[in-house]
C-alpha cells in the first residue's frame, strides 16, 4: 500500500502507513517505504515545515518519475534500502546548486 494515515485527537497527532504489518517480509527488505514517508510528509506540514515536506514530496515523485529504484509491489526489483537510499539521493540533488558553465 502507498497510502500514507494521520489521525488528529485535541491535543495529539498520529501519522502512520495505512497497511498492515506485513509480517510474510518483516526484516527481508522488500517492503514499500512510500506510506510511511508520506505519512512523514503530512506529519511535516501539521508541523508547519512545508518546505522539508515539499523537498521530500519531491524526491519520492522524481524516483517514482525514474522508474529506476521501484519496489517490487509497483514493478521494479529494488529493495526498501535502495528506494530509500534513491530518496535521500534524489533529496540532496535537489539542494546541490545548480552550476552555471
Amino acid at each position: 500500500m502507498l497510502v500514507p494515515g494521520a489521525n488528529f485527537g485535541d491535543h495529539c497527532a498520529i501519522f502512520e502507513a495505512v497497511h498492515g504489518s506485513a509480517p510474510d517480509i518483516a526484516g527481508r527488505n522488500l517492503a514499500n517505504p512510500t506510506a510511511v514517508l508520506l505519512s512523514g510528509v503530512l506529519m511535516l506540514r501539521h508541523l508547519g515545515e512545508n518546505e522539508a515536506a515539499d523537498r521530500v514530496k519531491a524526491a519520492i515523485d522524481r524516483v517514482y518519475h525514474a522508474r529506476k529504484t521501484l519496489t517490487r509491489d509497483v514493478g521494479g526489483n529494488a529493495s526498501t534500502s535502495q528506494f530509500s537510499d534513491a530518496v535521500i539521493e534524489a533529496m540532496q540533488k535537489a539542494a546541490e546548486p545548480v552550476s552555471r558553465q
